[in-house]
């Protein structure tokens, strides 16, 4: 099957032609997939042809729906391409945090040399991600080390998430506060070693994560 052709399968099924018929026409999906109408009307003899969807046509126009055989071929599409993409690596872009990572670090410094077994380094990383969309895309299929929340002079410290990372062969974790300020795009890393001098790096520079 041609890619194309593919995408225009990919498209029917985002239009809701699972389970159900939709209503098509050959204009709307040329200009959405930037092709002639010609070529769509081509597809779709292709993709009955294969047994990939079923058409029925009426006064009103063209009714489509994906059959069993089109939906296996997404299902296994989407396993492929997850098992491609969501390989517990993670593409970043150094960036500065606010100043505020010392401090936390330090106060669970204990729990976390008792749940990560390494003194970490009195600060984080930050790493806006780049591939894939957000941080919780990232580390979806990653079991979490739940750091325990304590009291602490009268201020609650919350539960924390730790996933367990390597970057260039130095070992660390990202780490979720169950309370944090930064969004969805930003993962804090810890470590025993002040990444950005063992790393040389500085801001803007692209980095790769590993889930371990």
């Amino acid at each position: 099957m041609k890619l194309k052709a593919l995408l225009l399968l990919i498209n029917l099924a985002k239009r809701g032609a699972i389970g159900k018929e939709v209503m098509v026409t050959l204009r709307e999906l040329a200009k959405e997939l930037n092709v002639s109408p010609q070529t769509i009307l081509r597809w779709l003899d292709e993709l009955e042809a294969m047994g990939y969807i079923s058409r029925r046509y009426s006064k009103r126009g063209t009714s489509v729906s994906i059959k069993d055989k089109g939906i296996k071929l997404l299902e296994n599409l989407y396993e492929e391409l997850s098992s491609a993409l969501y390989s517990g690596i993670i593409v970043g872009e150094v960036v500065s945090g606010i100043g505020e990572g010392a401090y936390y670090v330090q106060q669970y410094a204990p729990l976390i040399r008792e749940y990560l077994g390494f003194d970490p380094y009195p600060g984080t990383l930050n790493v806006k991600v780049i591939f894939p969309k957000t941080i919780f895309d990232a580390l979806c299929t990653s079991r979490p080390i739940i750091i325990p929340g304590f009291m602490k002079d009268g201020r609650t410290f919350g539960d924390v998430r730790a996933y367990k990372v390597r970057i260039d062969g130095i070992e660390g974790a990202i780490v979720i506060p169950s309370r944090t300020i930064h969004p969805p795009k930003i993962a804090e890393i810890i470590a025993p070693v002040n990444l950005r001098k063992a790393l040389n790096l500085k801001d803007g520079d692209r980095i790769r994560i590993k889930t371990i």
